[in-house]
């Protein structure tokens, strides 16, 4: 029998894997399984005599859920008046009004830019939260719609000399490609043009001909009027800082303000040059700085132009993963074959798939047989057998054999979609390293002008008070060291240390088959030291079978009767490996009778009643609380089986131990090497199950596990973590199933087996599409490569500045050395940001040695 209860109040899977228990601990309900989308609690019982709806209800608002109607065979529908569930639906009213958007942010360029939008949004009543990631330029933010609009969000990011729009993916790649043309045209225009300013100031000192007319000791004027008209075009073509850097000077400064300033200053002191040689002086043709002004120019957007192609580089995995969607589909109508847009595909249809094309929907095979290669979405090179009954995801490749699929997901309910939009958001979330570079870039900006400005006002004073022998006027000087500092100081390799990493890591995640759901994932992973894994499932197949069937030493039963009485009862039963003894009992073509009085004792066993035959299946202690007595020959069987490695599940008929069917869920391939993999990396392992003692420390020893720990009830299982954390250790869950959620939750990281349940998924921060257990050390591998880069860019990024700002501002001339020429100075600021996200894409060469 089924009932569907109507929930409210639910919001993820830890909601629902808590369900779920509440409903699998009450007596006589068979199983419960909880639906996302519309909140349904569908739980399965043998007899409603057996079961307290009242107390199921009662635990479910005890746990801060409400029941707001229920809905059986017949629809029949009442409401349950109760002041916590009203509590409940206003608070999730509540929630129903936090909006979750993400937008796309035009116009930033360095990480104060990112720190301006955050702290500026982060200001306005309604908004929970925004966090902008430079690297893919978006803004993920949640407000409450009810006190704030999106429009007015997107007036505020204007106000800050930015642009939001609404993601359009298709939209969105060709405005970054006809961006990614312009910004190359303007970087050759500007290339071209700072090249000829640069020939006519700098060639007569370098000994190259220079026409007689643009001569700066015979014909000053032309020499600089040439230089002004060239340096016009620079100007244009480079616009933005000017724009976008004096519009958020007094608000929130970024890179652009200083180059703006540097560039500006620079440009304004030649234009007065160049009045006081048409007015006469022409000495100040040795003082003019275009040069400085468009080559900084120039190298800033040579640096911003290979900056953007190597961040266009770090997203590929989520382009290669975009690729993999098929733009049509074969849908099969009667006994034609048409192809159709794979927008039109619904669920149910048809679809005929020929070798070598992509599979375009998640389906199961109703007709053929094939090899598919789903390496791209698992990183198993292999490709995988399949036949009729087998499912398949969309985006993988049909190699050999024409099959035909019913379609059961499309669009963005397809594994494909959810994978791609797992990466996109673990791409643009944050790490906790990051925070320290977010911080001290809000302060970075206004910092560096102070700087720029208090020390070229200091030389200036040490030189016209003859203080300090200058090797040219302090004006001049002075303006140096203020152009200097302001063009080599760089916002921008902060902003871009931790974002490119994260984007490249989580990618190569992907790469391998392994999903990491976030930055703050990523970070926690290299930290593990303890990882423990659920037994069944997940050490395990999950595909257990019935190996031994012994007739206990007192009992009287036939085989084929004890294993039909046992069947018959476990039908009713959701566990494996009572599964497995079903499955044996239908390959003998034995009968399954009538069940009545099904109950299921949690980590002890079932009860129930065949033919009026009360039977109890379980364990030792369902046998002792039951108080049926077992033989020391039964005993002796029941350790010998468990020794090797067989869960023996005990039977009694009417009050007798009757005998001991075993079962043997054989150890996966991978899960030894996996466990010597985690070892050789210094980290501590523990198996833990349900199962009994015996039975696990024969799978733990053939695997070498450290610790085992057996026996456990399903709840046990978040507790035993909890201890380990408060130890010290930062430990990882490893499981499968609806029991594993709650640990999976609990655990500093919970890695999630892609052929096990939804919630288990869900619960979990990384998981592992291929099932492979040897996929946890590949995992912590790779966190541990991604942070030590973050690392590496944040020592660089910092590093760089600490010693460029002292540099130009002439701490090497304080000690005999040259001072920094401020063209020198736009060169390195442009190559830090350059060599920050090259850095990154280094990950990209990851290779695991635990392959």
């Amino acid at each position: 029998m089924e009932k569907i209860i109507k929930l409210s109040g639910l919001g993820c899977g830890k909601c629902k894997a808590k369900v779920e228990e509440i409903a699998s601990q009450t007596d006589g309900i068979a199983s419960g399984e909880v639906s996302l989308e519309n909140s349904n609690l569908t739980i399965e019982y043998v007899s409603e005599v057996l079961v307290d709806f009242e107390t199921l209800k009662k635990e479910i608002i005890k746990a801060g859920y409400g029941i707001v109607g229920e809905n059986e065979e017949n629809a029949e529908k009442e409401t349950i008046d109760n002041e916590n569930t009203k509590e409940r639906n206003e608070k999730s009213n509540e929630e129903i009004k936090l909006v979750a958007e993400t937008l796309q942010i035009e116009g930033m360029t360095c990480q104060s830019c990112v720190r301006s939008i955050e702290v500026n949004l982060a200001k306005e009543n309604g908004v929970e939260e925004a966090v902008v990631n430079l690297t893919t330029e978006k803004l993920s933010i949640k407000f409450d719609k009810k006190v704030i609009k999106l429009s007015q969000i997107k007036k505020i990011v204007e106000g800050l000399g930015f642009k939001a729009v609404k993601i359009n993916k298709v939209a969105n790649d060709i405005r970054k490609e006809n961006e990614l043309k312009r910004k190359y045209k303007d970087l050759i225009g500007s290339l071209f043009f700072s090249g000829i300013i640069l020939y006519i100031a700098m060639g007569s000192m370098l000994g190259a001909p220079i026409p007689e007319i643009l001569d700066p000791n015979g014909n000053a004027i032309n020499f600089a009027i040439f230089q002004l008209i060239f340096t016009v075009p620079v100007i244009y073509l480079n616009k933005r800082f000017y724009i976008v850097g004096f519009k958020v000077l007094f608000k929130n400064p970024n890179m652009d303000s200083l180059i703006a300033i540097g560039t500006g200053s620079a440009i304004l002191y030649s234009l007065y040059g160049t009045l006081e040689i048409a007015n006469g002086n022409t000495m100040m043709a040795h003082h003019l700085y275009y040069e400085s002004a468009v080559v900084i120019l120039a190298l800033v957007s040579l640096g911003k132009y290979m900056e953007d192609v190597s961040k266009g580089k770090t997203s590929e995995a989520i382009k290669k993963l975009g690729d993999l969607r098929p733009k049509v589909a074969n849908l099969v109508k009667g006994n034609e074959i048409i192809e159709v847009g794979i927008e039109d595909i619904e669920l149910g249809d048809i679809v005929l798939v020929k070798p070598g094309e992509k599979v375009p929907v998640d389906g199961k095979i109703v007709e053929g047989k094939t090899s598919i290669d789903e390496s791209m979405l698992t990183g198993e090179s292999m490709p995988i057998k399949k036949s009729v009954g087998d499912k398949v995801v969309g985006g993988s490749i049909n190699k050999n054999g024409s099959i035909k699929l019913e379609t059961n997901a499309t669009g963005e309910d397809t594994t494909l979609f959810h994978i791609i939009k797992l990466v996109e958001d673990a791409q643009g979330s944050k790490a906790p390293i990051a925070r320290m570079a977010d911080v001290i870039s809000g302060y970075f900006v206004p910092i560096v002008i102070g700087i720029a400005v208090i020390t070229s006002t200091l030389w200036y004073i040490a030189g016209k008070l003859n203080w300090i022998e200058l090797n040219n006027d302090p004006s001049i000087f002075s303006l140096t060291i203020f152009i200097a500092i302001l063009v080599i100081a760089c916002p921008c390799s902060l902003g871009l240390a931790t974002p490119t990493a994260i984007m490249v890591g989580t990618g190569m995640g992907a790469k391998n088959g392994i999903l990491i759901k976030g930055g703050e994932a990523l970070e926690t992973t290299h930290k593990l030291d303890y990882i423990i894994f659920d037994k069944t499932g997940t050490i395990t197949e999950g595909k257990p079978a019935v190996t031994d069937i012994i007739i206990g030493e007192n009992s009287s039963v036939e085989e084929e009767r004890l294993l039909q009485l046992v069947a018959t009862l476990e039908t009713h039963s959701e566990h494996p490996l009572g599964e497995s003894i079903v499955e044996d009992a239908k390959n003998k073509e034995i009968k399954i009778l009538k069940v009545d009085n099904f109950n299921s004792i949690t980590g002890m066993g079932i009860e129930g009643k065949v033919e009026d035959v009360k039977i109890y299946i379980g364990n030792e202690k369902l046998m002792g609380s039951k108080g049926i007595e077992i033989s020391d020959k039964d005993k002796s069987n029941i350790d010998r089986l468990a020794n090797s490695g067989k869960t023996p599940m005990l039977v009694s008929i009417d009050g007798r131990f009757s005998g001991i069917i075993a079962v043997a869920d054989p150890v996966k391939e991978s899960s030894k090497k996996a466990i010597e993999n985690l070892k050789d990396m210094g980290i501590k392992v523990a198996m833990i199950t349900g199962d009994n003692q015996k039975t696990a420390d024969a799978i733990g020893k053939e695997i070498g596990m450290d610790i085992i720990i057996a026996e456990v009830m399903p709840e046990d299982k978040i507790s035993k973590v909890k201890e380990l954390q408060e130890k010290g250790y930062k430990v990882g869950m490893v499981g499968d199933g609806i029991n594993d959620a709650p640990a999976l939750a609990q655990a500093n990281i919970g890695f999630g087996i892609a052929s096990g349940t939804d919630v288990a998924m869900e619960s979990a921060d990384i998981v592992l599409m291929k099932s492979d257990l040897k996929d946890v050390a590949i995992a912590i591998e790779l966190s541990r490569a991604t942070i030590k880069n973050i690392k590496q860019n944040l020592f660089w990024a910092f590093g760089y500045n600490v010693l460029g700002i002292p540099i130009a501002g002439g701490i090497l001339f304080l000690f005999g050395g040259p001072l920094l020429n401020p063209m020198i100075a736009g060169a390195a600021m442009a190559m830090s940001s350059v060599s920050v996200v090259s850095n990154a894409l280094r990950l990209k060469l990851f290779k695991s040695k635990y392959v």
